[in-house]
């Protein structure tokens, strides 16, 4: 395990002194605080309503409005879950493809470095950068905490806001996982971007499809799904199969990454 930290160091290293990792932060930045800001304004805008005539009036639909935890903070987790499906693929294709396009993959496979602490390293670094990346995101409920108000007293119920994020987390970790896999089946660093990209997409609208199919395939694609699997965990809900799910998807793809990494020593 201590080689494994120790690749993770490199990993995080590489990462934090190039400008990459600072484009992906100010990307990540600009576009939900752009999010947030609409998010805040339609929130302004249903409280405003309601004053004007009383919430038993309004759409059912509407009285998730009524607090900032429902009205701004759970739909900006779903914006950051959807942001991410864009962002974790540029991160995780160059953690094997660049070691491949440079020819240090070579001196890496004789190096005195098991298979699987070289995939626990290249993921543990991957799974650094997506965290200290969405956690830029925190910023939005902590200024909220501090200049909204409630009846309650307290702005945020923090319990939902903070098991919202960890879905988030959840969500950034399998992202790099299949990523990781995918940057180990190639040495161009925009291939592994796109085709990560492409398996994620269509696994995350699988909810879609299940809408129209009969059962018992309906229920099948909804538990595949990685839409209707985060659905309750970002409205702060912690539901068991959800984890077990995740973390079977994370697992499966770092053992195909191990069994590539196998079989690139041996060929």
């Amino acid at each position: 395990m201590r080689t494994a930290l120790a690749i993770a160091r490199k990993e995080l290293s590489i990462y934090f002194t190039t400008p990459w990792a600072y484009g992906v932060f100010t990307a990540m930045a600009a576009l939900s605080s752009f999010l947030f800001v609409n998010l805040l304004v339609e929130f302004q805008l249903r409280q405003a309503e309601a004053r004007a005539s009383s919430w038993e009036q309004m759409s059912p639909n509407l009285h998730a409005y009524r607090n900032l935890t429902d009205g701004v903070v759970v739909p900006l987790w779903g914006i950051v879950i959807a942001i991410t499906l864009f962002v974790a693929p540029f991160l995780s294709m160059r953690l094997f493809a660049e070691e491949k396009r440079n020819k240090t993959f070579e001196l890496l496979m004789t190096a005195p470095v098991r298979s699987i602490e070289l995939v626990l390293g290249k993921y543990l670094g991957g799974l650094g950068i997506i965290s200290a990346t969405l956690g830029t995101t925190l910023i939005f409920p902590l200024v909220l905490s501090f200049h909204g108000h409630a009846e309650s007293g307290t702005a945020l119920d923090w319990t939902t806001v903070l098991l919202g994020f960890g879905g988030v987390l959840l969500w950034g970790a399998t992202c790099m996982a299949v990523g990781l896999f995918i940057s180990a089946l190639t040495e161009s660093q925009m291939l592994a971007a796109f085709l990560t990209f492409a398996v994620l997409l269509p696994w995350m609208m699988l909810t879609g499809v299940a809408q129209s199919a009969e059962e018992p395939l309906r229920s099948v694609l909804l538990h595949l799904s990685f839409d209707a699997q985060l659905h309750e965990m970002t409205r702060g809900v912690l539901e068991v199969k959800a984890l077990v799910f995740f973390a079977s998807v994370i697992a499966f793809s770092l053992l195909l990454t191990h069994r590539t990494v196998e079989a690139r020593r041996w060929a």
